[in-house]
């Protein structure tokens, strides 16, 4: 079994960077597939993987220069941006041919179109990563009218011609299944985590973690919103923040503002696994996922969470009452409730975290994968014998 995956880089630590080296690793490892990645924009002599490749996936970095479009103005911008992608195409598709494989897969969020219409015999898979309705969407964002008809227009041809191309189209959650009903085919496979977990929380200190980038997606002012309402009753927890990103200086002047002197925030860990166990809960404010794996790693730690019930994905992982909170989207007074329940009461936060261990067992990375391994060969099965007619 031969497979191409493609993707911008694996440079950055996103969660879509993280499951796709995991799958990756785990089926050189345990299948014997012979796999390949090609990141297309990715110079790894300036910008390294940020997690760990095994040496058994072939990794090929057409180190396309995208980033040199913004050097210039209007309109050459868009001359140079034109053909750095006619450069990505031909490469991609010259690469692409010449490693024939059986299955191509490509990202929801990064030239699915482009993938998913690559002349080459391989049946193509597109993996949506984010809800199909805030793909490409910059949300937050400040445009003109006119540049938001255009991308309304855009999206509306990008999705249809994936829709139209691709064999299968495989998101996380049956919320984003519905999104693509128009597709030739729709499975949803869930995430997994491989994180080690050497020690589970105890659930006695008095300390809620949040991780993610620091972006508009994520909602971390939102959650800066909840904890105001926390630390006024509980001013003896602690709040840590882990991640970095766009808006970190805004998110530190929310926190000015708003006086708190419990709450930090901090760089990405490789670590992470031993910060879950130094907490008692878990939150997540965003305002969109994919999916949530940190969720995944939360609940492996022991964590009840408190999660926004936002598309998609969070009440699909957290069951309410039973491993966590999940809230009405954006409804901050019950967020804060929420967690000051859990901190007040430490038999629901063991009650959860017993749950929540149990719970994230239906995301086992062995479980998971065999769904891979089986829609994989049955792709593979259909092409050699459709190759045979």
């Amino acid at each position: 079994m031969r497979i191409v995956y493609v993707i911008d880089s694996l440079a950055s630590k996103g969660g879509a960077e993280r499951i796709l080296t995991d799958k990756m690793n785990y089926m050189t490892a345990h299948y014997g597939y012979e796999v390949y990645v090609i990141t297309c924009y990715q110079d790894i002599s300036r910008m390294p993987n940020a997690y760990q490749l095994s040496e058994l996936v072939n990794q090929i970095n057409l180190s396309i220069p995208y980033h040199s479009q913004y050097r210039y103005h209007y309109p050459r911008r868009l001359w140079v941006k034109w053909r750095l992608f006619r450069q990505l195409c031909k490469e991609l598709e010259t690469t692409v041919r010449r490693i024939n494989p059986d299955v191509l897969v490509g990202l929801g969020y990064f030239n699915a179109d482009l993938v998913s219409g690559l002349r080459c015999h391989a049946q193509k898979v597109i993996e949506s990563h984010e809800a199909r309705i805030f793909t490409m969407s910059n949300q937050g964002l400040s445009r003109s009218l006119p540049s938001r008809l255009f991308m309304h227009w855009y999206k509306g041809r990008y999705f249809r011609h994936v829709e139209r191309q691709a064999d299968v189209v495989v998101v996380l959650t049956t919320g984003d299944a519905r999104e693509w009903q128009k597709a030739k085919r729709v499975e949803v496979i869930p995430n997994f985590t491989v994180m080690p977990v050497r020690q589970k929380n105890t659930n006695d200190s008095k300390r809620v973690i949040a991780v993610g980038r620091l972006e508009w997606q994520k909602g971390f002012d939102r959650l800066i919103e909840v904890w105001t309402l926390v630390a006024r009753k509980h001013p003896d927890w602690q709040l840590d923040i882990f991640g970095s990103g766009t808006m970190e200086a805004q998110i530190q002047t929310l926190i000015a503002k708003a006086g708190l002197k419990n709450v930090a925030i901090h760089p990405f860990t490789p670590h992470i696994s031993e910060e879950y166990t130094r907490s008692s809960i878990f939150g997540l404010s965003s305002r969109f996922e994919g999916f949530g794996l940190v969720l995944l790693e939360a609940m492996q730690a022991g964590l009840p969470c408190v999660v926004f019930d936002c598309p998609f994905g969070p009440s699909d992982v957290v069951t309410d009452g039973t491993t966590g909170f999940v809230v009405a989207d954006g409804d901050v007074q019950t967020f804060a409730n929420r967690l000051c329940t859990l901190i007040e009461n430490e038999t629901i936060r063991k009650n959860f975290s017993a749950a929540a261990i149990e719970r994230v067992r239906h995301y086992d990375a062995d479980q998971v994968m065999m769904q891979w391994k089986q829609l994989f060969e049955e792709l593979a099965n259909s092409r050699y014998n459709h190759q045979s007619i």
